[in-house]
Formats: C-alpha cells, sequence, structure tokens
C-alpha cells in the first residue's frame, strides 16, 4: 500500500499531465485527447485527496 505522500504526489503528477493533454487536444482540435486530459485530471485530485486522508489518518 502507497503512503499518503506517495499518493498526493503521484495524484499532482497526474493532475499535470492530463492538465498538459487537455491543453494539447484543445490547441489541435482533438476532442479525444482533450477528453483524456480531463478525465486523467479528475483521477490526479481524487489520488491527491486519498493521499490527504491517508496522511491525516496515519498520524
Amino acid at each position: 500500500m502507497k503512503s499518503g505522500a506517495e499518493d498526493q504526489a503521484e495524484g499532482k503528477f497526474h493532475k499535470a499531465k492530463g492538465k498538459i493533454k487537455e491543453i494539447a487536444g484543445k490547441i489541435s482540435d482533438n476532442p479525444k485527447l482533450e477528453a483524456e486530459g480531463a478525465k486523467e485530471k479528475i483521477a490526479g485530485k481524487v489520488q491527491e485527496k486519498i493521499g490527504q486522508v491517508k496522511k491525516v489518518l496515519g498520524k
């Protein structure tokens, strides 16, 4: 099981990666890439929140 800090870091990474994909999709007029980026960004937010909860419960 990952630690809270690892989940938070990975979540931030996925949020950033999703944002980049979302912007790339808008620029290239690729709605599929834009949607994929939005989905990854949301997944990153969820993972980051899970890491925050783990951190609080672990203390």
